[in-house]
């Protein structure tokens, strides 16, 4: 309990008084300093300052409670400490006055009344108390505050140094479909010449050739054509990213028309059916979502089973951002095909760039067509998922912020 009690010094030249102050004051949780003179209170008071008040006798040999005060007074750590005068001279105003004048904040006459020496002790000791607990939440404020600090610090430079990678990879994200996009125009030339050359030896020299020679010669114009339609889909893998996106309200089945209309003849082929069911219009880029919805429906016509109409219905509806666990709303387009399907193990990979999911002597097909999908998909600050079993056709949910 004393580490915790408040400290009151009592300063009396008379070992009687001292007790008598102490025992007026007992079982009230105060720590008793006692001085015996002016000295002896100030040799206590610089080795301690943290005194709840100071009870003093004026009237003391060789440094009176005037002169001990005003010493107090002096010092910057010692001149809030509150001092109650005891004595039993108060016969004239000068004599009260120089007692306020040297730093006192109360008097009391001898003998004291102890009711009144505990009220008055108890005020200044409570206030000590609301003192201490305000400075300790003070400390405990301030050093919280530096942990915020430090710590907002800490996370300022993390931010920055995720903000200028994330910065570096756009960069280099850019500069590698810039690359690509180049590599692959630049590709073009010498594959036009191929073609050039192998259409002449087709039309004047292919009857002359022995059926080996027409049999590689064949898989020459195969290697040619898979060539042609490789390049064809990087680069339009890579327009997807540098082209700069203007995003308009869009009404859905304009945009499965004009898919519908660039593949009449793969539908009629195939006895396809495309059916729609949508609720508003969307804001998108257009002519990034007819390539989207193209691929999409190339997709399945290319996967559709080979005795059975194969049968797309396309749905949009707005749905709350909750459901996705975001704040804002969200389209949420889906696209379902009846077709061959795929496993479901294969529902994140079949986006990867040149995955394929089954053999190239069974599927035509570059591997690069959903890649080109979900880029578009990301374009529009959206989400794509796949959900497929086999025979049972596969499934693609799109996710648009509506705003």
């Amino acid at each position: 309990m004393e580490d915790k009690a408040v400290k009151i010094l009592i300063v009396d030249d008379k070992k009687e008084n001292l007790l008598s102050l102490q025992v007026i004051l007992a079982n009230r949780g105060y720590q008793f300093v006692e001085a015996t003179s002016g000295k002896d209170a100030l040799r206590i008071l610089l080795k301690n300052q943290d005194f709840a008040i100071i009870l003093m006798d004026v009237q003391m040999p060789l440094m009176d409670g005037f002169e001990t005060a005003e010493l107090i007074r002096q010092s910057d750590k010692l001149k809030h400490v509150p001092i109650i005068f005891l004595t039993a001279n108060m016969n004239s105003s000068e004599y009260i006055f120089k007692g306020y004048q040297s730093g006192a904040v109360d008097y009391m006459i001898k003998p004291l009344s102890p009711e009144i020496l505990q009220a008055k002790v108890m005020v200044f000791t409570e206030l000590f108390r609301k003192n201490q607990e305000l400075k300790k939440k003070e400390e405990e404020t301030h050093a919280l505050n530096e942990i915020i600090l430090k710590t907002n610090k800490e996370l300022a430079s993390q931010y920055a140094a995720i903000e200028k990678h994330a910065e570096e990879l756009k960069k280099k994200n850019m500069e590698l479909d810039a690359f690509t996009y180049i590599s692959s125009h630049d590709l073009q030339e010498p594959l036009r010449k191929i073609q050039t050359f192998t259409n002449r030896i087709l039309h004047n020299e292919y009857p002359n050739l022995s059926e080996d020679g027409k049999q590689k010669f064949d898989r020459i114009l195969y290697a040619t054509n898979r060539m042609r339609e490789l390049i064809n889909s990087l680069l339009t893998f890579s327009r997807v990213t540098i082209v700069e996106r203007r995003f308009e309200k869009v009404d859905l089945d304009t945009v499965v028309d004009d898919v519908k209309e660039a593949l009449k003849e793969n539908l009629l082929e195939t006895n396809s059916v495309i059916t729609t069911e949508f609720h508003d219009s969307v804001k998108i880029i257009p002519f990034q979502f007819v390539q989207l919805m193209e691929n999409l429906i190339h997709n399945s016509i290319k996967f559709a089973k080979a005795e059975v109409p194969l049968h797309i219905h396309i749905k949009s509806r707005l749905i709350d951002g909750t459901e996705l666990e975001r704040k804002t709303n969200y389209y949420h387009i889906s696209f379902a095909d009846n077709g061959i399907g795929f496993e479901p193990q294969y529902n994140e990979k079949i986006f990867g760039v040149f995955q394929k999911l089954h053999g190239r002597d069974i599927y035509e097909g570059t591997g690069i067509g959903l890649a080109i999908v979900k880029k578009i998909v990301e374009n529009h600050n959206g989400i794509i998922t796949a959900n497929g079993e086999s025979m049972q056709g596969a499934t693609f949910n799109i996710y648009l912020p509506a705003e």
